[in-house]
């Protein structure tokens, strides 16, 4: 093994350590609650798990996809909910990484690796969620400002953090629309507010929000690239980030009700001997561990993609679409296994079952993906 494998190994293992010490004793009260992780965090800060792919020319650790994968797998595995609290903000910091000016890169990238800049990206609104080129938000120059108007929804991370990559028209009239999209990023200040919180079926503990930008300005300068028009390329190349990280949600999960099933599947007895021992479960445990197995290696496949620069939509969107499913059919034949029990708070499975269809819809609906990857499939393989 080398230095660099080595290194990779005592990362992933500290990272286990920190789920079995920090998240798993608290995951279940605050998940209940709908708390925000406070101490989580700041042990993430201290460990600088938010600049996990941030160059360390900036301040981060440097790590591959492939390792940061891995990473996300096993806290998801303990509380999906605080795997988004890194997700949304890295791929904030990419896009400033990929795209952005080296002023930027300077000023913004050392301050997002240590956590004191903390944020997502701020794509989605009340008309506009698959189709990103519909938003309405707008961002007009004045001077040395843009001035900026709109509403987005269901953005991660804005509550309790302080910045993000806004999605914006910087011209509502181009033709494609594309052309007129811009990213910008926005620190919080007059005219941004949080406007509230939104209530969740699953993913507790995060802040989701709903956000109004009423005459808010942000300086020229934070045009991510300097460049207007380039917005939603920043925003797709950094997509593929995303969904090779809800992938790996989407793995850690489905290992997860694996575990679970696995767990009481040997302790609970019916007719005289434990379940594991019934045929029906073994079906049950066998098609859960192929799933998360398979969900696992096409995740590992499409992060390996990324870190050799490939375009890899294609792979991380059957890694997002396989991963999510698995989480999503394993949590509710965890639930099964359970019984009764699998119903009732008490256990984690039942957590499992409410955050697991998120997962089928972030990032890009499974149906999206699936269309991707019809399309990739006849553009590689011609007639």
């Amino acid at each position: 093994m080398n230095d660099m494998q080595e290194q990779d190994r005592m990362i992933l293992d500290s990272v286990d350590r920190f789920c079995t010490t920090e998240i798993d004793p608290v995951a279940h009260d605050l998940e209940a609650k709908d708390e925000y992780p406070h101490q989580i965090v700041e042990k993430m800060k201290e460990m600088g798990l938010f600049g996990c792919i941030i160059s360390e020319d900036y301040g981060g650790l440097g790590l591959s996809t492939e390792v940061y994968a891995q990473i996300i797998e096993r806290i998801a595995r303990s509380w999906m909910s605080v795997s988004g609290i890194i997700n949304s903000h890295l791929i904030m910091a990419s896009a400033v990484q990929r795209a952005g000016t080296e002023e930027q890169k300077a000023e913004f990238l050392p301050r997002f690796a240590t956590g004191e800049l903390r944020g997502g990206i701020g794509l989605t609104e009340p008309d506009a969620g698959t189709d990103l080129q519909a938003i309405r938000t707008t961002a007009v120059r004045d001077g040395d400002d843009y001035v900026v108007n709109g509403t987005k929804t269901w953005i991660t991370n804005s509550g309790q953090g302080n910045c993000i990559a806004l999605l914006v028209k910087t011209d509502p009239k181009a033709e494609p629309r594309h052309r007129g999209m811009s990213l910008l990023i926005a620190e919080k200040g007059p005219g941004f507010n949080v406007a509230r919180k939104l209530e969740k079926l699953g993913y507790r503990g995060i802040d989701t929000c709903e956000l109004e930008f009423k005459d808010y300005r942000v300086p020229a300068n934070r045009l991510i690239g300097g460049e207007e028009g380039k917005g939603l390329k920043h925003v797709l190349s950094g997509l593929e980030l995303g969904r090779i990280n809800v992938a790996a949600r989407g793995v850690g999960l489905a290992q997860a009700a694996l575990d679970e099933a696995t767990s009481y599947s040997q302790v609970r007895k019916t007719f005289g001997k434990p379940i594991c021992e019934h045929q029906a479960i073994q079906l049950q445990l066998g098609e859960m561990a192929t799933r998360t197995r398979a969900a696992r290696l096409l995740t590992l496949d499409a992060a390996r993609a990324f870190d050799r620069g490939e375009r890899c939509d294609m792979e991380a969107g059957m890694a997002k679409y396989f991963a999510t499913e698995a989480a999503l059919e394993n949590a509710t034949a965890a639930m099964r296994i359970h019984g009764g029990y699998g119903y009732s708070k008490e256990y984690n499975v039942e957590r499992l079952y409410r955050d697991a269809p998120l997962l089928t819809i972030g990032e890009g609906t499974n149906e999206l993906q699936r269309i991707i990857i019809a399309k990739q499939q006849i553009e590689r393989n011609p007639a």
